[in-house]
């Protein structure tokens, strides 16, 4: 199984899309396929299809639902069915017994992917791929290389983790409660791993070439502090002091009005060497925890 979420939710067995275009089900899905291989509640399938206040009808639903995503995983599978042989005429002097058209010994069905467990429903993947899987094994290496000051792999490795976002996560789909928080922390995930993989390019020097994205990420994250910070190194160490300088009044500003908060000390240090001309500084080294809560205060902002 190919599961897809960082984007546009696209979930195929054999090469086939099962995912369903209404709504509800397609919820299900997400939700199944976010945590494939594990068993998700029934509780937290219906939350997350009406939040808190389900139908009563709503644990039957919710197998209606099922039912309909079993009937696309049947037809995919399917598709790695080989034809049945006609059956021959027993009545055919010699003739072969007639073939039955059974599914072979050992083929999955529908309810071996998508299975009733107790308490829930788990989706199995059948050692498949997973992008939020693949994001985190990549990223985690490139954290690591940057802690050991393989600066290079660490760019590389980060770069390759960003690459499978294809957008929002869950971008097509009609989030509820507990999809809209994972999306929220995947987008923090994101958000980490961009941070150090600026900082990687920062180090090996390639600041004119972070300019025009860090121009685009600080209006965004119009208070992510310390991708304010990689822009005023990144503006200073291309001759551009004043605009550095701009740019921490711009971040203070918005605190100061939206959060009721000061630049950190950290920041106020860069400013400070920036305006005494100081020699270029590399930024102190931000292990990736203090990145994701560097970027859950600019999502909360």
């Amino acid at each position: 199984m190919q599961i897809d979420v960082l984007g546009i939710l696209d979930v195929r067995e054999n090469g086939v899309c099962i995912a369903p275009s209404a709504p509800k089900p397609r919820q299900v899905l997400a939700l199944l396929a976010l945590h494939a291989d594990q068993v998700v509640p029934v509780s937290a399938l219906i939350d997350e299809l009406w939040a808190g206040r389900p139908p009563r009808s709503g644990r039957t639903t919710l197998q209606t639902y099922v039912l309909q995503l079993r009937d696309l995983i049947t037809l995919a599978l399917e598709q790695d069915t080989p034809p049945a042989p006609a059956p021959v005429s027993a009545a055919v002097p010699g003739a072969a017994p007639a073939v039955s058209a059974a599914a072979p010994a050992g083929r999955r069905s529908a309810k071996d992917v998508l299975v009733t467990a107790p308490g829930g429903y788990m989706l199995v993947s059948g050692g498949g791929s997973s992008d939020v899987r693949e994001f985190d094994r990549l990223a985690g290496m490139g954290y690591r290389a940057l802690d050991a000051g393989d600066v290079k792999d660490a760019a590389r490795l980060l770069r390759e983790a960003l690459a499978l976002w294809g957008g929002a996560a869950f971008a097509d789909v009609q989030a509820g409660a507990r999809l809209q928080m994972e999306a929220m922390r995947l987008e923090e995930s994101r958000l980490c791993a961009l941070d150090q993989r600026i900082e990687a390019d920062l180090r090996l020097g390639r600041h004119r070439e972070l300019l025009a994205e860090l121009t685009v990420l600080t209006s965004r994250y119009r208070t992510h502090e310390n991708l304010h910070a990689q822009f005023m190194l990144a503006l200073h160490r291309s001759g551009r002091r004043g605009e550095a300088l701009d740019a921490y009044h711009r971040l203070r500003t918005t605190l100061v009005r939206d959060l009721g908060l000061e630049p950190s000390a950290r920041l106020r240090r860069l400013q400070q060497s920036i305006l005494t001309a100081a020699p270029e500084t590399p930024l102190t080294e931000q292990p990736p925890a203090a990145a994701a809560l560097s970027a859950a205060r600019a999502t909360a902002g």
